[in-house]
């Protein structure tokens, strides 16, 4: 593979980009793709500060720990982080904390998980799965194209912000095939090459699709749009990745509740680790399946980064009286 250096996602001209900050609302503002270099690194240090706290908030829940104490564990002083933390979830730390506690995610099991998804399944798994305006299909890669490392396979990548963090996104010409981290940017390109060692790969961005995949990931959904991922998976991996998709935001299912939705009821390890697969982040919500007792359970990309994906998508629902898209 071509080892470029890196670079940032190529994006429309008016495509708003994610930000730390906001309107008065809490609803982060978007921000320009001509943005400079230095904001986007600031946008990133607010989401580290912002990630440090919601840890410290998780790990002393049954505390209830003072303002003062989760901005100390931020670096800021209470006055700013609080400003800084309800521009970007849209509530206080405070409400904040009450997103991560087990009785909360016990209750969106029980209420939601499995009905969400035995709804969804009934309606077939053929078409593709809606994100409020947000359409996604699904296209697999051939066994070849995978078998050889990607020979042969154009794949475009390139960097942007997220709300989490940093993303590396990758493209072919027929769709997004990977969506991951990359607060480590090198770390980041490694594993991509590990996982498409053949491929050829250009610091051209994610081609037409970025534009759309940036405002769906900074939930801009003034229009229709539609995303198509070009993914490697065994068929049972793709139809768990299908199921992902139709757990809407500020919901959230079981390994079991996935499991008994794709027709294998006993087989909530094999979920668990089809999940541990997705390889496109945040767009197949894979952060939205826990454990039965509530607990968060791991994530790839690290559990404080699940615990603010969950608990913003909670307070964006709950803002909005009902799920998020």
């Amino acid at each position: 593979a071509q080892k470029d250096s890196p670079e940032r996602l190529t994006m429309n001209a008016h495509t708003p980009t994610s930000s730390c900050t906001g309107s008065p609302s809490g609803t982060p503002a978007p921000v320009a793709a001509t943005d400079s270099a230095s904001g986007s690194r600031q946008a990133q240090r607010d989401y580290r500060r912002i990630e440090a706290a919601i840890a410290h908030i998780a790990a002393h829940h049954h505390k209830s720990p003072s303002l003062d104490e989760i901005a100390a564990a931020a670096h800021l002083s209470p006055f700013h982080f609080q400003r800084m933390f309800t521009r970007w979830a849209g509530v206080s730390p405070k409400r904040f904390a009450r997103y991560l506690s087990l009785e909360q995610a016990r209750a969106a099991l029980r209420g939601d998980g499995a009905s969400c998804l035995e709804a969804a399944f009934d309606a077939g798994l053929s078409g593709p799965g809606r994100l409020h305006d947000l359409f996604v299909t699904i296209e697999a890669m051939t066994p070849g194209e995978f078998r050889e490392g990607g020979a042969g396979l154009d794949m475009g990548y390139g960097f942007a912000p997220s709300l989490f963090g940093e993303i590396l996104v990758a493209a072919t010409p027929r769709g997004i095939c990977h969506i991951g981290f990359a607060d480590d940017r090198m770390a980041a390109l490694d594993r991509l090459r590990a996982a498409y060692p053949a491929a050829h790969l250009s610091a051209t961005g994610a081609g037409p699709q970025a534009g759309t995949l940036q405002a769906a990931l900074t939930r801009d959904w003034t229009t229709p749009a539609r995303i198509r991922l070009h993914l490697h998976g065994t068929p049972f991996q793709m139809k768990v990745w299908e199921a992902l998709l139709r757990i809407p935001g500020g919901r959230l299912a079981s390994y079991g509740d996935v499991a008994a939705a794709v027709g294998a009821p006993d087989a909530s390890r094999a979920v668990g680790t089809a999940v541990g697969a997705n390889p496109v982040a945040l767009l197949i919500p894979c952060h939205r399946v826990i454990r039965q007792s509530g607990a968060f359970g791991g994530y790839r990309w690290g559990v404080p980064r699940k615990q603010a994906i969950i608990g913003w998508e909670a307070a964006r629902s709950d803002l909005a009286g009902s799920p998020a898209p």
